[in-house]
């Protein structure tokens, strides 16, 4: 696995039961996977003699990230090693551009959108879609709402400009929520889709999931799924697929992002799922056959901690878990900075108002927010 964060260390504890004797190539010997996993290669994933190297013996090549250059990913297919998922499918993850241009050529909803040259072409736009705001997004590189811009006119929209990378404009959607729509897709075709949830943002990182998403009609949840499906496989995605999509306010899904990895979407699996995301990642890139994405309880939500000011882990656990035995909690072994994601918790029950109550505690308490 390429990248040495949280989903490579969750994805190598999902390989574990299977004996996948699991290889990583991590930027510092200190990253979230490197501190887990036995065969470590320290170095970057940019320099394409590194990547070969490391490939080396390798049976596949996957990603916790959709940063290694597309070209590089060519080259290793050229010399035989399988990478899943490939260059073709992941090039969609990386350029927002190219994701844009296909979801519109197979018919998928996207929200209006066009590359746009300077701010006077960001004004074009506005004038075209209905007005300011514009939401700007450099094509490649952003993450965690980094590279994103929401913007009021044409004298804030020179920023992104500045980063000398393509820069697209999209029209701001009246949403009512988010969603995401997780599926995982084989090489010769298998795919299963986990239910849609519900993925609540604060300052553009995700907070909180919950799984299912509450009060999502049967019609389009079903909708969501079938869409990410259909993605999947168009795009030829070997692995999981992550598909972020907004509800609007007339009754419809609107695709927002695409991510060709475990995501954080679907980390309610690990307890809340029969067969988890990152196993399910494990068995499609190895050709295995997939497990049942059902879940085991009636809803499952999944709280983020971020970093604050309570580095004294013991103390918190000691809390957390004399107060909710059935809590799960998963730390990534960072170190703890503020606004940094550094672990989440999943709560389970029968209980919407309850589930959500004792995530949000722990999360909290984990953090330093709340002390009782």
């Amino acid at each position: 696995m390429v990248g040495g964060g949280q989903l490579a260390r969750m994805t190598h504890e999902a390989g574990i039961p299977l004996g996948i004797k699991f290889k990583l190539l991590s930027d510092t010997p200190q990253d979230s996977a490197a501190q887990v996993v036995s065969e470590v290669v320290v170095g970057d994933y940019r320099d394409l003699d590194t990547l070969r190297a490391f490939a080396r013996g390798c049976d596949v090549i996957t990603f916790d990230h959709e940063h290694v250059p597309t070209e590089h990913l060519r080259a290793l297919e050229a010399d035989g090693i399988p990478v899943r998922p490939g260059p073709d499918a992941l090039v969609h993850a990386q350029d927002k551009g190219v994701m844009r241009a296909k979801l519109t050529e197979i018919g998928a909803p996207c929200p209006r959108h066009r590359i746009v040259e300077d701010p006077a072409d960001v004004a074009a736009f506005a004038e075209e879609t209905g007005g300011f705001p514009v939401v700007l997004k450099t094509v490649r590189g952003g993450y965690d709402g980094k590279g994103v811009w929401v913007v009021r006119s044409e004298a804030d929209a020179a920023e992104p400009f500045r980063a000398g990378v393509a820069v697209l404009a999209e029209e701001k959607v009246d949403f009512v929520r988010e969603l995401a729509a997780n599926i995982v897709r084989s090489p010769h075709g298998q795919a299963v889709a986990y239910p849609v949830v519900e993925s609540i943002q604060v300052d553009g990182v995700c907070d909180t999931v919950i799984a299912p998403a509450p009060e999502l009609g049967e019609r389009l949840a079903g909708e969501a799924q079938q869409l990410a499906l259909r993605i999947a496989s168009e795009l030829g995605v070997v692995g999981h697929l992550a598909v972020e999509l907004f509800e609007t306010r007339d009754g419809r899904v609107l695709v927002n992002e695409l991510a060709m990895r475990p995501h954080n979407s679907g980390h309610w699996t690990q307890d809340g799922a029969i067969t988890s995301q990152f196993a399910n990642h494990v068995r499609a890139v190895l050709d295995l056959p997939l497990g049942d994405p059902r879940p085991r309880a009636t809803w499952t939500v999944m709280s983020n901690v971020l970093g604050g000011d309570f580095p004294d882990m013991y103390q918190a656990y000691l809390h957390c878990m004399a107060r909710d035995p059935q809590l799960k909690i998963h730390m990534y072994g960072k170190d703890v900075k503020p606004g940094r994601k550094v672990g989440h918790v999943n709560t389970y029950g029968d209980d919407l108002a309850d589930v959500r109550e004792r995530a949000r505690h722990a999360a909290d308490y984990l953090r330093g927010t709340i002390t009782e």
